[in-house]
């Protein structure tokens, strides 16, 4: 019997078969400057917005009467604001992750989806920014101690203090995104440049690609400080989410003092990171008609990075549990308890559930390769990875070492706008950066048409 496909057929190709350089670069330029956007961005960025709109008049009103509107109490002094927090730091990792570290390993896969997973991390970073500013609910009497300057009365930060380091390595994480992500966007911009119709479009394309043409030096010094950033970006993903880490893991609290928690955080947020990655992208191709070009191989290698960090993740969980049994402190044995049949142990076996045992499908292939299971799965992760957080934050608050100051925490409406309005401000910024930038990097996915792969081979 004769296999009519040669021996180098690929079911599952980084760019689907019959594509050109031109044929690329028309389809993902279209998106921006074809003039014609699908009713769906209207409707989800109109949702988003108002959502947006949620987050303002719950600011408005923290300031106003301050954080007594939330649920915050004694001694559960940390709440939603630093859940959060925590929870979008995380979801930002996958896109420098993406950007970085798989470029620096020549990673062909990344080509279709670090575009829009750096653009994620951007806007993950600015929503995650926002709590730190907010969570003292009088922010002009309070933020400006964390910057280091010398006051007239002689008072400086505490540098020893991690909450010090959060706003350095955050600001560091976000302007290295951001650099990373406006660097890779330049010869995209000029390309628009120079297919957008009006000439107010073609002044600000033109403006904003910083006068690229193209030539040969251009290139050269683009290649060298992409290069540059990635290798400014990589440390970042571990150093990040450790410091963010360290906010707990110094204090004395059981649930907070253990030394499991920085590697343990880092592969929660890459974790967490490409469950967001995939909730994005699924719909993303699904809308634009891209399936093209984020194939099912993107969506499966993803999903095998999902599994691997969850199974990190899941021996983060398990250990923690080992740690506070065989420790013989019976604080943290008690901790360990408290969280698995405590008040909030349907929190605990919830995220157990979400986090350890629906990720275990992924080693399936068939719902590696079916992008609504994958979908499905992602989803079920972006919730766990917030319960986990609250996990973290409540439990070890809500009874600690002395009975009689033991107490129940719960979020308010308040609590709750403010954290779907951050969504809403997430989906807006992301669906206003599809709109008017391409999500799809076009001159890196001309690198891997069947034309650039034959005149490769033919200088080669």
């Amino acid at each position: 019997m004769i296999n009519p496909q040669p021996a180098t057929y690929d079911p599952h190709p980084l760019i689907e078969p019959g594509h050109t350089f031109a044929s690329v670069t028309d389809k993902i330029a279209g998106v921006v400057v074809g003039g014609r956007t699908p009713l769906t961005w209207f409707v989800v960025a109109s949702i988003g917005l108002m959502v947006t709109g949620m987050l303002g008049m719950a600011v408005t009103y923290l300031i106003l009467r301050g954080t007594g509107i939330w649920g915050i109490n004694i001694p559960v002094g940390w709440g939603f604001a630093i859940i959060n927090f925590v929870w979008w730091i995380g979801i930002g990792h996958a896109g420098t992750l993406i950007s970085a570290i798989l470029l620096l390993l020549k990673q062909g896969w990344r080509t279709s989806i670090n575009r829009f997973a750096e653009g994620m991390t951007i806007f993950a970073v600015m929503c995650a920014g926002l709590f730190p500013l907010i969570h003292t609910g009088r922010p002009w009497l309070a933020a400006y101690w964390l910057f280091p300057y010398p006051s007239s009365m002689g008072v400086w930060p505490q540098f020893r203090s991690p909450l010090i380091w959060d706003v350095f390595a955050v600001s560091t994480y976000f302007t290295v995104s951001l650099l990373f992500w406006y660097v890779g966007l330049i010869p995209d911009m000029a390309t628009l440049r120079d297919k957008a119709r009006s000439k107010p479009v073609k002044m600000i394309y033109g403006v904003l690609c910083l006068g690229w043409r193209g030539s040969a030096r251009h290139w050269q010094r683009y290649e060298h400080i992409y290069l540059l950033l990635a290798g400014l970006s990589t440390p970042l993903v571990l150093s990040v989410h450790t410091v963010v880490s360290f906010d707990f893991a110094i204090g004395i609290i059981p649930g907070w003092h253990a030394t499991i928690f920085p590697p343990y955080f880092v592969a929660g947020a890459i974790y967490a990171g490409f469950a967001m990655v995939l909730t994005l992208a699924i719909p993303l191709r699904k809308v634009y008609g891209m399936e093209d070009f984020i194939t099912l191989r993107h969506l499966e290698n993803m999903a095998k990075v999902t599994l691997v960090t969850g199974m990190i993740v899941a021996y983060g969980y398990i250990s923690e549990a080992f740690f506070g049994f065989y420790s013989a402190n019976r604080y943290e044995g008690f901790m360990i308890w408290n969280r698995m049949t405590g008040p909030y142990w349907y929190m605990y076996w919830t995220l157990v559930l979400c986090n350890i045992v629906t990720p275990q499908v992924l080693w399936i292939r068939k719902v590696r390769t079916t992008p609504m299971l994958i979908f499905a799965v992602a989803m079920v992760v972006n919730v766990g990875m917030w319960l986990e957080r609250f996990v973290i934050v409540v439990t070890s608050l809500h009874r600690d070492f002395l009975p009689s100051s033991w107490g129940m925490y719960y979020g308010t409406v308040w609590d709750w706008m403010t954290f779907i309005g951050t969504i809403g401000m997430f989906v807006t910024l992301f669906f206003l950066f599809v709109r008017f930038l391409p999500a799809i990097a076009m001159f890196e996915m001309r690198t891997i048409v069947p034309d650039a792969k034959l005149k490769t081979e033919h200088h080669g």
